[in-house]
């Protein structure tokens, strides 16, 4: 027990230090969890491959998680909107990555049998990766995003078949080498072991069925009687109970695992319990999705390294080049384009977590001779190893060229004036943009995703592709006779710089500015907008009114309320911001910020208990309108 505690807290200890560092200089969490493995396993020394081992199956159980999580996310009309690109996509990466990759191993010299199952494994991508990090930058919402995941998961779902076609593709030279002990190495409890293929069908379909059937009509009684007892921890421990539960019963009856509890959350994608379950389960999958990278780095073996230097070098490259050049083509065919296709490109060109289950698989059931196991094993953690490494290419070397070739074309030559530029054309921009027109006011909406573009001119309007902070292009927009200009751009840093470039080149141009929090704000009007407005600010007012109107408060007391809190709130916010300039960057939030805060917080307390400020009535009555005859009381 002490043994696995001290791994466990050798492990904590090098993800608490390799990955905030990593997060820092801009690498991303999971390149910074490979490193913490590498360091910890064949650099230090101080966990063995043996315990890396061991800690990795239960640290695969956070991919279980992620999945249930992702199938929450999808309601199933969501799938069957997806079967396109789902079979297509998806389908034809697999099987003609699995098909080339088999014909180069069985060129090389290898057994067909085994050249398939290498096929097979190496086909596969890294779902925990490429998740983890599209979430991280922020991607998941990209049309490069979207089709990734669809071959994601038809990846997942394929590992099925794969698992079940492996023994079928056992070589009797190799059955004879070991001894006879591939039957003996199964020590996991089994439902399906020794039963007819006929019967194996039935007891997978109706364990299929029983996830589909409990999840649709048992989950919801169960937590609403738990829910009832208004104890965090018992539907915590429910939720834990869900997905140990059907990962039990997949692992029974010899599926994946990832690919029941997927099948569970898409069934309770339409519950109302699906947030709670979102919260409860998050937790866990982060920190055990960490545990399981740092695993992947500590468990490189770099004496198998040194030894097949070359070799082994030239496959993990060869790997990702090979899958890359499938995927681009196939980002071809279905127009997945510009950025986006490097986006797909990219992030799907490593080799997946699956593989180490399908080598270790194969590697029991005599497919995989014992020295090639070390070799593909490095291979696989290699090129996971990479995957960050080819996502900061796409975000320092391929998207700044896609976005300098794009804006050169004609297709973005500004062709409009008006008074008013608009960058950014999201859920915030086009609000304003629609303002103003429905008002006649002409403007020019520039928009860096194309994506974007296309939706808006769906429903006639019109924006131009480009980057607002490039000064030629805001010319060609007509910055110069412009007399507004709104910053609605994603990005803290692009929108503050942006902002201080048309102060500075601009002094009379008036900028108006979204602002994300209050820091933001702050900074924004420190580069010289002259309005800004958080962009959460007002509805969250107008929401709060109505939270007001729900609890029997009167209309116009709640209608007060809000204006007197609006008025406080401008006041402070003045006063804090002048607090804020004071002091220095890294100390612009301290102990003086908060104790202003304090101090407002009491002042607008104090403010609210009263119904008005201005000496009238301090009820509802006071805003009824008079009763009958009360004017010809005043003509007596």
């Amino acid at each position: 027990m002490t043994g696995l505690l001290l791994d466990v807290f050798v492990y904590l200890v090098a993800a608490v230090i390799a990955v905030p560092l990593a997060r820092r200089f801009g690498l991303g969490s999971v390149l910074g969890y490979l490193v913490a493995g590498v360091a910890i396993g064949p650099v230090l020394g101080l966990v063995g491959s043996e315990e890396s081992v061991n800690i990795q199956h239960y640290a695969e159980f956070g991919v279980v998680m992620m999945l249930f999580l992702v199938g929450l996310e999808l309601e199933p009309a969501m799938l069957w909107r997806m079967r396109g690109r789902l079979l297509g996509l998806g389908g034809l990466q697999v099987s003609v990555s699995a098909g080339i990759f088999a014909a180069i191993a069985w060129k090389f010299g290898l057994d067909w049998r085994t050249a398939i199952a290498v096929g097979l494994l190496l086909s596969l991508s890294s779902t925990a990766i490429v998740l983890q990090t599209f979430q991280e930058k922020g991607l998941n919402k990209s049309e490069g995003a979207h089709s990734a995941f669809s071959v994601l998961l038809f990846q997942d779902i394929a590992v099925i078949p794969m698992l079940a076609l492996i023994p079928l593709l056992a070589i009797p030279e190799l059955m004879d080498s070991s001894g006879g002990d591939v039957q003996g190495a199964h020590h996991d409890l089994s439902l399906v072991a020794g039963l007819a293929g006929w019967m194996y069908a039935l007891v997978v379909l109706s364990s299929i069925a029983a996830v589909v059937v409990a999840g649709h009509f048992l989950t919801q009684p169960l937590f609403r009687f738990i829910a009832a007892t208004g104890l965090r921890e018992a539907f915590t421990a429910a939720a834990l109970m869900l997905v140990i539960g059907i990962a039990l019963l997949m692992n029974l009856v010899g599926l994946s695992p990832a690919l029941g509890t997927f099948l569970a959350g898409v069934v309770l994608a339409n519950s109302e319990f699906r947030h709670e379950l979102e919260s409860d389960i998050e937790p866990f999958k982060g920190l055990l999705l960490g545990l399981f990278f740092i695993t992947v780095g500590a468990g490189v073996q770099f004496g198998v390294l040194a030894e097949h230097a070359l070799l082994v070098i030239s496959l993990t490259l060869g790997v990702i080049a090979l899958k890359a050049s499938v995927l681009f083509v196939l980002a071809l065919l279905f127009k997945v384009r510009r950025a986006d296709g490097w986006l797909f490109t990219l992030s799907l060109a490593q080799a997946g977590e699956f593989g180490f289950v399908l080598i270790s698989y194969a590697s029991q059931n005599s497919v995989l001779p014992s020295d090639l196991v070390p070799v593909l094993l490095l291979v696989v953690a290699l090129s996971m190893f990479l995957t960050p490494l080819l996502f900061i290419a796409f975000d320092r070397l391929v998207l700044p060229r896609y976005t300098a070739n794009t804006d050169s074309g004609e297709s973005d030559e500004i062709d409009e004036r008006g008074p008013v530029i608009i960058a950014g054309s999201g859920r915030f921009g086009q609000i304003i943009n629609r303002i103003l027109r429905a008002n006649q006011i002409s403007t020019v909406v520039l928009e860096r995703s194309p994506e974007q573009i296309d939706n808006m001119r769906q429903v006639n309007i019109k924006s131009y592709f480009g980057d607002a902070t490039r000064p030629d292009l805001l010319h060609a927009a007509g910055v110069d006779e412009a007399s507004l200009f709104v910053v609605a751009i994603d990005g803290e840093e692009q929108a503050i710089a942006l902002t201080r470039h048309l102060k500075h080149t601009h002094p009379k141009l008036k900028v108006l500015a979204r602002a994300y929090d209050r820091g933001h704000l702050y900074a924004l009007r420190e580069a010289g907008a002259d309005w800004v407005v958080s962009e959460t600010y007002y509805s969250a007012l107008q929401l709060g009114k109505q939270a007001l109107r729900a609890l029997d408060y009167h209309p116009f007391r709640a209608e007060n309320l809000a204006a007197s809190f609006d008025k406080a709130e401008s006041r402070g916010r003045d006063a804090l911001y002048e607090q804020w300039l004071k002091k220095d960057e890294g100390e612009r939030f301290g102990r003086g910020f908060q104790s202003l805060y304090i101090e407002l917080e009491e002042a607008l307390h104090g403010l609210m208990l009263y119904d008005r400020d201005d000496g009238h009535a301090r009820s509802e009555r006071g805003w009824a309108p008079p009763p009958k005859g009360y004017t010809d009381s005043l003509d007596d």
